[in-house]
This record gives structure tokens, C-alpha cells and sequence, in this order.
């Protein structure tokens, strides 16, 4: 019971990063139909995405501080409500106006649910698997890109661009009675990924850099990739959706084969990840007018920072200088800077130089977050607790027995509730 108890609550958090990443993305697929049955211009839709990511990176840090006492069940269970009745009132709605107010709903409760999804994940199973379940859990947003926004925008094309919101939406209501029904009551500052295993400031800081970089790099390339496909391969445009869906599935298979590795050594995981994006970007720009060698370096790119990702989420529970919820709203608030700051600085270098040098932009910001990621090597860790020493401190005293359950041959921990 308890080994699927914690099963089925990780695969419900994954389906909580898979809801919301196929939420924040949808209207960039739903362009133009939303912005005829709403009667906008397509670059106002285009504002629905872009306001939605500067909420996650104003409110994510702020928002987790406010409810850092909150027990993780009741927080996620809160959260999840929230995004199915935002989601659902976008799909209501009759203005943009009252649209945008929903979607900024939704981006708040986002800020929130990816700063605890990970840490309240990690306590299901013993530290030694924390790397495999991170990548599950960032699977989830993976799998979306891949697969849940090419099949909302099929179904928005179809019957409407509010039927796909309500399907997410009815989709939010499952996940929402999974993660209610198995999660457990954990207290935030209770179990082992409540604070960094080894908590280190400088390397802390040092991995927010690389994220803001390394982000920024892969979004310059990929927010153009279709202009590139056409333009510098030679396909047409009719290719581009089957281009996409080879990065997605790429993308997907990336961030499942990084877990061993997260468990094993994370800094060379963020390393590997990131010196294989700039490689597949530099290699992109420099031979990405023949058509196979093209959509193979796509592919790569999107692997690499899939990947990137889920290293990201297992290296913030291990320098985590103080909560890891705090630290992990922090890494995400950097990942959205550099999200915004990608497509801008591609957008600026795009009417000048040409759709190639956005990709070059990209390789070069990943061959500067892989130099900052390097000199990690330099950084001495902060004296702190030996392992041995943690383990003590964690352990109950024979006056307070713990309330945890250990399956012992699966690793799952459930505290009880």
C-alpha cells in the first residue's frame, strides 16, 4: 500500500507539471483563433504568455515565503484547485480583459506549485533515488510540451479554442483528487529535502547565473525555430509541426535518462547538459542548411535542455542555502527571467543579422553559463555538518518517535497523516 501510495502521489505531481505547462503554452498554439473569437490582434493573445511568465518571476519567491508553513498536501491540494476554476473561467470568458485576469490566477498559482513540487516529491522516496524522481517530475512539462500543447491546439482547432481549456481544466480536476488522496501531510520544514543537503550559498548563486544563461541561450534558438526550418533547412512549413514533435520526443527521452545520472554526480550532469545545447546550437548555426543535419541538432538541443531542467531541480535540493521550497521559487523565478530575456535578445538580433544568428546568440550564452558552471570546480564547500552528523540530528530521540513509515525495499517514505 505505502509503495503505491508514493507512486501514485509522484505521478500525480508530474501530472501537475504536465497541466501547467500545457497551460502556459497553450496560446501560442491557439493563436489565431483566439484572437478572431475575442476580436484582438494576435500579438495581444501573444500577451496572455507573456504576462503569465512575469507573474511566475515577480510572485514566485514572494508568494512561497507567505505560505512557507502551509503542510505540502494542503497547499498543492489549494493550488490545484485554483488552477481548475482560473482555467476554467478563461474558458468563460467573454472579454480579454477578464481572460488576461484569469490567466494572471493561473501564473500565480504556478509560481507556487513549482516551488514545492519538488521538495514534496523528494520526501516519497529515500535521498538516494532523488534524482530519478526529480526527472519524473519534470517529465511531466516535458511530456506537455511534446504532446499535451500539439493535442490542445488539435482540439482547439477543431471544436474551439474554450473546449481545450475546459479539457485542461476537467484534466486539473483528476490530478487535484490524486494528489489530495495519496499526498502526504507533511509539515514544509519536515523530511530530508526540506533543506539542501549541502547547503552552499556561492554555489547556490553561481547555479541561478547558469540558469538565467543557460535558459536564455535555448529559448533564443528555439523561439525562432520555425522561421530557421524554413528559411536556413529548406522545408517547408508544412514540416515544422513533425520537427517539433521529433524535439519533443527527444526531449522527453533526455529527461528520463538524466535521473541516474542526477543521483550519481548532479554538477556533471548540469555540465554534460549544457556543453551538449551549445555544442547542438553552435553546430546549428554553422551547418543547419542541410536538412538532416538540421533536425538531428534540434532534436539534440531539445534533449539537452530537457535535461538541463530536471539537473536544475535536483542540484536546488543540494546547495539549497536555506528552504529548498525558497530555493527552487528562486531557480524558477531565473529560469522565467531567462525565458523573457532569450526571446527578447533574439527578437533584437533577428530583423539585422537574420534568423541564423539567433541560434549563434544561443550557443554563445551556453558557452558562457558552461564556463560559469565550470568554475564550480573552484568553489570550496562551505564547512557544514558531516554526513554522519545530518543523519544524528534527523534522527528522533526515543522521546518522540518518528511518524514516518519506510517501505524498505522500494525506498518510499510515508509519513503518516
Amino acid at each position: 500500500m505505502e509503495r503505491r501510495r508514493a507512486v501514485g502521489a509522484l505521478i500525480g505531481l508530474s501530472g501537475g507539471t504536465f497541466l501547467y505547462t500545457t497551460a502556459e503554452a497553450l496560446p501560442i498554439g491557439l493563436l489565431l483563433p483566439m484572437a478572431a473569437d475575442l476580436a484582438v490582434s494576435p500579438p495581444q493573445v501573444g500577451m496572455l504568455v507573456t504576462v503569465y511568465g512575469a507573474v511566475v518571476m515577480v510572485a514566485s519567491v514572494p508568494l512561497t515565503a507567505l505560505v512557507r508553513r502551509v503542510p505540502r498536501r494542503w497547499l498543492l491540494s489549494a493550488l490545484l484547485v485554483g488552477f481548475v476554476l482560473s482555467t476554467a473561467a478563461a474558458a468563460l470568458t467573454s472579454t480579454f480583459a477578464l481572460l488576461l485576469a484569469a490567466r494572471m490566477v493561473t501564473a500565480a498559482t504556478h509560481a507556487l506549485f513549482w516551488a514545492v513540487v519538488v521538495p514534496a516529491a523528494a520526501e516519497l522516496f529515500r535521498p538516494a533515488l532523488r534524482g530519478r524522481v526529480v526527472a519524473v517530475v519534470f517529465a511531466g512539462g516535458t511530456v506537455a510540451l511534446a504532446l499535451g500543447v500539439p493535442a490542445g491546439t488539435w482540439l482547439g482547432d477543431r471544436v474551439g479554442w474554450r473546449a481545450s481549456f475546459l479539457a485542461v481544466a476537467g484534466l486539473g480536476a483528476v490530478v487535484l483528487v490524486v494528489v489530495a488522496a495519496l499526498l502526504p501531510s507533511t509539515r514544509p520544514e519536515e523530511g530530508h529535502a526540506a533543506r539542501g543537503a549541502t547547503p552552499d550559498a556561492r554555489r547556490f548563486w553561481l547555479l541561478v547565473a547558469v540558469a538565467v544563461l543557460a535558459t536564455a541561450g535555448a529559448i533564443s534558438a528555439y523561439t525562432y525555430v520555425a522561421l530557421f526550418v524554413t528559411e536556413v533547412s529548406g522545408f517547408s512549413a508544412s514540416s515544422v509541426g513533425a520537427i517539433l514533435l521529433a524535439r519533443g520526443i527527444a526531449s522527453v527521452l533526455g529527461i528520463l535518462a538524466i535521473g541516474a545520472l542526477l543521483d550519481r554526480s548532479p554538477w556533471l550532469a548540469l555540465l554534460a547538459t549544457v556543453a551538449v545545447q551549445s555544442a547542438a546550437l553552435l553546430g546549428l548555426s554553422t551547418f543547419g542548411h542541410r536538412p538532416s543535419v538540421s533536425v538531428a541538432l534540434i532534436a539534440v538541443a531539445g534533449l539537452a535542455f530537457a535535461a538541463f531542467t530536471a539537473a536544475l531541480g535536483g542540484l536546488v535540493l543540494q546547495v539549497a542555502p536555506g528552504r529548498s521550497d525558497l530555493a527552487a521559487a528562486t531557480v524558477s523565478a531565473a529560469v522565467n527571467v531567462g525565458i523573457t530575456a532569450g526571446a527578447f535578445v533574439g527578437g533584437l538580433a533577428l530583423p539585422s543579422h537574420g534568423v541564423r544568428a539567433t541560434v549563434l546568440i544561443g550557443a554563445l550564452l551556453g558557452v558562457i553559463a558552461l564556463v560559469l558552471a565550470l568554475g564550480e570546480r573552484l568553489i570550496r564547500p562551505a564547512p557544514g555538518p558531516s554526513e554522519g552528523q545530518r543523519h544524528r540530528r534527523a534522527a528522533p530521540s526515543p522521546e518522540r518517535p518518528s511518524d514516518d513509515r519506510v517501505a524498505p525495499l522500494t525506498g518510499a517514505t510515508i509519513p503518516s497523516d
